[in-house]
């Protein structure tokens, strides 16, 4: 989710769900070691509960990124194993790593011995041709021995040669039973289920067999899919937000930012898929596209977009 998952789209994500675990974009490591602390772990503390990963594969490196994610607040903290892109193979790390389950296991020991929040992973379920059940077996049994108890697992294997990370989304085919049995063999673990999941619906069945589900492009695309999931999920009794409730509350936080030198068109990405489904929504997307960037544009440009939308996005939508 890079370039995607900043701080302005995580708040807004928070006012759609109260309850629900907020990952960062995948900060390199080696970001964090060269001084570019504040950049990139700089957060709201309206965000909680929110997770920050990490891609990398020297543990000291990592090391420092967990203390530091302590000190920044962090709920958690969690190394990337499955973003299959060049970029990060030629970092030697991200999904390339599944092929190396001593380091991201000595990785994982460093994090948890230099900060007390969990360490979690997110991996694949393979990569290339190593996609065997025993390969993903003991690569999760083998890193789990070293203090991971927290697994989001991506059902599917990563390419890491022939296709782009878009097609690595795409094309290897999802393989749902293989993460149910990876919890049927650990259950003592926390395993969470990703990829392909685009409706609350999906996910609530996914629930019935593993422990969490992590969404990424379509809680982007599409945020508010997740507005029941506080009560649907979590179990609580407070209603959802409406779109255009939602749109009232992230209008202050926009001023916000604004005033402390951010440009309308840093948080005005984010909204476009707001209304999504909504009559108008297209009018929506262009008007916020077309006048987002100008010299001088503020939230008034949300609002004005939003009186194209049928009912202002009043009506509460799935």
């Amino acid at each position: 989710m890079m370039d995607c998952t900043d701080r302005y789209a995580r708040y807004l994500l928070r006012l759609v769900t109260r309850r629900t675990l907020l990952y960062t974009e995948m900060v390199p490591a080696a970001a964090i070691v060269h001084g570019r602390v504040d950049l990139f772990l700089a957060f709201d503390p309206r965000e909680h509960p929110v997770a920050i990963q990490f891609g990398g594969s020297e543990p000291r490196e990592l090391a420092e990124c967990a203390r530091w994610a302590h000190r920044y607040g962090y709920d958690e903290v969690n190394l990337n194993v499955g973003c299959p892109s060049d970029r990060v193979q030629s970092g030697r790390f991200g999904a390339c790593l599944m092929a190396e389950q001593d380091r991201v296991g000595g990785c994982v020991a460093a994090m948890a011995d230099a900060s007390p929040l969990p360490v979690t992973v997110k991996t694949r379920i393979g990569i290339d041709h190593m996609d065997s059940w025993a390969f993903l077996r003991d690569f999760v049994g083998a890193v789990a021995e070293r203090g991971c108890r927290s697994f989001a697992i991506h059902a599917r294997k990563a390419w890491l040669q022939g296709l782009s990370p878009k097609q690595n989304r795409e094309i290897p085919a999802l393989d749902y039973d293989r993460v149910y049995r990876l919890k049927a063999a650990f259950p003592e673990l926390e395993i969470a289920i990703n990829g392909g999941v685009t409706t609350l619906d999906a996910a609530c069945e996914h629930l019935q067999r593993v422990d969490g589900v992590m969404i990424g492009r379509e809680a982007y695309h599409n945020p508010y899919m997740l507005a029941e999931a506080d009560r649907r999920v979590f179990g609580d009794a407070l209603a959802p937000r409406s779109r255009r409730d939602v749109l009232d509350a992230y209008l202050p936080f926009v001023e916000e930012q604004m005033r402390q030198g951010a440009p309308l068109n840093a948080m005005s990405r984010h909204v476009l898929g707001l209304f999504q489904g909504v009559p108008g929504a297209r009018a929506w997307r262009r008007y916020i596209s077309e006048n987002a960037h100008l010299p001088g544009a503020g939230p008034e440009v949300l609002e004005s977009a939003a009186a194209r939308v049928q009912d202002g996005g009043n009506r509460v939508a799935g």
